[in-house]
C-alpha cells in the first residue's frame, strides 16, 4: 500500500498509532499543538532536516534505520547544551508512490531513538512531496542548570571527548565504494550510538563549552574556538585507530585520521573542562585550550592540513 492510497489523516493515524508517551508529554498528537512539560523556566530547542539522497540513501539504509539517525542528530544537540531531552516534532514530505510500510518503520526509528533518552514524539506535519524528506525538532529541558554554550572555553581548560569518532564516516566510505562490511562501520553509519547522558553529566562537572560532533571533529571544534576567541590544540596520539578501522583504511586506501578528524555523523560530545576537573572513565582527554589572537584548531600545534569537515554547500 503507498502513501497516496492510504491518504494523508490515513497515515497519520497509522503514524501515530505506532509511537509511545513519554514521561514530559501531557497532551500528544491529535490537537492543533501538543503540550510538554517543562520543569525549568526555560526551553532548549534544536531542529535538523535530512533528504533522501542527500543525507541518506534507502538503498544503504532501512527506514528503522534513517529514524534512529534523524532522531540522534537532535536528541544529541539538546544533550551537547547540557540539557535532557523531553519531545520530537517531525515533518515529513513524502512521495505519494512511497510505501506506508516505509514510513512506518520510520516512525517506529524515531520512536525508538526518542525513548533511550525519555523524550516522545509529541507531533508534527505530513506533506506530499517529490522528494522525500525528514524535518525533526527536539525539546529539552535544562533542570535548573545554565546552558553549557560555545563560547565558554578559557585558555587552559582540558579538551575531552566522549563516543565514538571516525565509525560512520568509514561506514560511509565503505558502502560508497559498494562494499557492505565491516558490519560494525557500516552499522555506525546507518544508527549513530550517542551518549546521550554524558551531555548533563558534563555540565554538572563545570564543562565551560560543548558541542555534538555531527560535521567533523575539526570543523565543530572550529565553532567552539572561534566563539570563544581560543586556540584548541589536540594531540594526534590520544585517538587510537580500532583495528578494523585500520584494516579498511589500508584495503581503501584512506589515511584513518581523515575519518577521525574531519568525518561526521557518530555525534559524540566533545566539551571543554577547568584544569583539574575530575574525569569520569568514559572521557577522553584529547587536548588542551590556549589564547590566540586567531582562533583555530591545531594538531600538535601545527595547522591541520586537509579537509576538516562537512559543509553542506560545498561540491
Amino acid at each position: 500500500m503507498t502513501v497516496g492510497a492510504t491518504g494523508e489523516f490515513g497515515l497519520i493515524a497509522r503514524v501515530t498509532a505506532r509511537l509511545g508517551s513519554g514521561p514530559t508529554c501531557q497532551l500528544g498528537p491529535g490537537d492543533d499543538a501538543a503540550v510538554v512539560s517543562a520543569l525549568d523556566t526555560r526551553v532548549v530547542a534544536g531542529t535538523d532536516v535530512l533528504v533522501d539522497g542527500r543525507h541518506f540513501r534507502r538503498d544503504w539504509s532501512r527506514a528503522v534505520d534513517v529514524g534512529h539517525r534523524a532522531a540522534a542528530a537532535n536528541l544529541a544537540d539538546i544533550a551537547a547544551m547540557g540539557a535532557a531531552p523531553t519531545a520530537l516534532l517531525v515533518a515529513l514530505c513524502v512521495p505519494p508512490d512511497l510505501a506506508v510500510s516505509w514510513v512506518e518503520e520510520l516512525a517506529d526509528g524515531i520512536a525508538a531513538e526518542a525513548a533511550l533518552t525519555g523524550a516522545s514524539v509529541v507531533g508534527g506535519d505530513i506533506s506530499a512531496s517529490p522528494t522525500l524528506t525528514v524535518a525533526v525538532t527536539a525539546l529539552g529541558d535544562l533542570c535548573g542548570r545554565a546552558p553549557v554554550q560555545r563560547s565558554g572555553a578559557t585558555a587552559g581548560d582540558v579538551v575531552a571527548l566522549v563516543g565514538r569518532l571516525g565509525y560512520a564516516s568509514a561506514g560511509y566510505t565503505v558502502l560508497s565504494r559498494g562494499f557492505r562490511s565491516p558490519k560494525v562501520l557500516v552499522d555506525a553509519y546507518r544508527r549513530p550510538r550517542v551518549p546521550y547522558a554524558a551531555g548533563p553529566d558534563a555540565a554538572l562537572l563545570g564543562a565551560t563549552s560543548m558541542i555534538d560532533i555531527s560535521d567533523g571533529l575539526l570543523a565543530d571544534l572550529n565553532h567552539v574556538a572561534v566563539a570563544s576567541g581560543v586556540i584548541i590544540d589536540l594531540r594526534r596520539e590520544a585517538f587510537v585507530i580500532p583495528d578494523q578501522m585500520r584494516d579498511v583504511a589500508s584495503a581503501l586506501g584512506v589515511d584513518p585520521y581523515t575519518w577521525i578528524f574531519a568525518g561526521g555523523d557518530d555525534h559524540a560530545l566533545v566539551a571543554t573542562f577547568p584544569p583539574g576537573t575530575p574525569m569520569p572513565p568514559q572521557w577522553l582527554v584529547i587536548g588542551r585550550v590556549h589564547a590566540g589572537d586567531s582562533p583555530a584548531v591545531t594538531i600538535d600545534q601545527q595547522p591541520y592540513v586537509g579537509p576538516t569537515g562537512w559543509d553542506h554547500f560545498r561540491a
